[in-house]
């Protein structure tokens, strides 16, 4: 007679079956946050070029002018001195989304201030304790609140003269000046 059932059966078991996805589940936790930590290292390092790139062409544009007077975020816009990925309509924001705040000020309006608002705790403290060099660098600002008017005085150590600071601003002080929960942070690059 014939068999008609088989009884041998092929295939894998359950607990074969299991293992392979706490595998999967492993390595896609283990990718996801590498990928994670890379998005959040280029968005970085592209606030960084933002910033670089829009104070060597405020400072091209304004080389043969005694002040910066009439400078300001639409202006920026309008000049083209903002790089292309900054802009949305006539503002600026920053590679991770919150707006920038350019303005002239100080005596004379010779002195001119970047501000990016809307950072993180950890991004507000690395982009503070960046060595910026001192080519121009006045004095760093931080705050945990957003910034629509920056200040042109340097207020990074508590006190109110803006030679007095010691830049680059040191990480522990970065990290207690970026007090603000998740992203109100801000940060005012003053510059002659």
């Amino acid at each position: 007679m014939k068999k008609i059932f088989n009884s041998e059966q092929s295939g894998r078991s359950m607990v074969e079956m299991l293992g392979v996805l706490a595998i999967i589940g492993v390595l896609s936790v283990g990718g996801i946050s590498g990928y994670s930590k890379a998005m959040a290292k280029f968005k970085l390092t592209k606030a960084q070029d933002q910033l670089t790139m829009l104070l060597m062409n405020i400072r091209t544009a304004y080389a043969t002018s005694p002040s910066y007077d009439g400078l300001s975020a639409s202006n920026a816009v309008d000049y083209n001195l903002a790089p292309s990925d900054m802009i949305t309509g006539t503002t600026l924001h920053n590679a991770f989304g919150g707006d920038v705040v350019v303005a002239a000020g100080g005596a004379n309006n010779t002195n001119f201030a970047i501000t990016f608002n809307g950072l993180g705790k950890d991004t507000c403290a690395s982009l503070a304790s960046t060595d910026w060099g001192t080519d121009g660098l006045v004095g760093i600002n931080i705050s945990g609140a957003k910034v629509d008017t920056p200040s042109f005085t340097a207020s990074h150590d508590g006190s109110s003269d803006a030679a007095a600071k010691a830049l680059p601003v040191s990480l522990p002080q970065a990290y207690s000046e970026c007090s603000g929960p998740t992203a109100t942070n801000s940060i005012t690059w003053i510059y002659y």
